[in-house]
């Protein structure tokens, strides 16, 4: 199983990126999918999920309105808008799979982009 995460790069604040997750080696149909970041000295945090079966999401309230979540079955890919960029959003996002939609455990991680905000 492998989660490829790509797209990170550095971007003026209230600019925009889109980081995706390229999914492989087991179907994901039934997983949800999830992105957490990690700023320098800080834990990693979520952001945002999806449900890849009915692409239920749910997002992080310092995200909510800003980044958008989304799946393309056709190319087993999860994409993260972000809109709006703030210096804070500056970390290493991670994407994650995890199969039991009644826990938070995450089995399945990516190896991470970097975003890097500048003010």
């Amino acid at each position: 199983v492998q989660l490829q995460a790509s797209g990170g790069g550095l971007v003026q604040a209230g600019g925009s990126l889109r980081v995706s997750c390229a999914a492989s080696g087991r179907s994901f149909y039934t997983y949800t999918m999830g992105w957490f970041r990690q700023a320098p000295g800080k834990q990693r945090e979520f952001v945002a999920a999806i449900s890849w079966r009915d692409g239920v999401t749910n997002y992080a309230d310092a995200v909510k309105g800003r980044f958008t979540i989304s799946r393309d079955n056709t190319k087993d890919t999860v994409f993260l808008q972000m809109n709006s960029l703030k210096p804070e959003d500056t970390a290493v996002y991670y994407c994650a799979a995890r199969s039991n939609p009644y826990s938070s455990r995450y089995e399945y991680w990516g190896q991470g982009t970097l975003v890097t905000v500048s003010s």
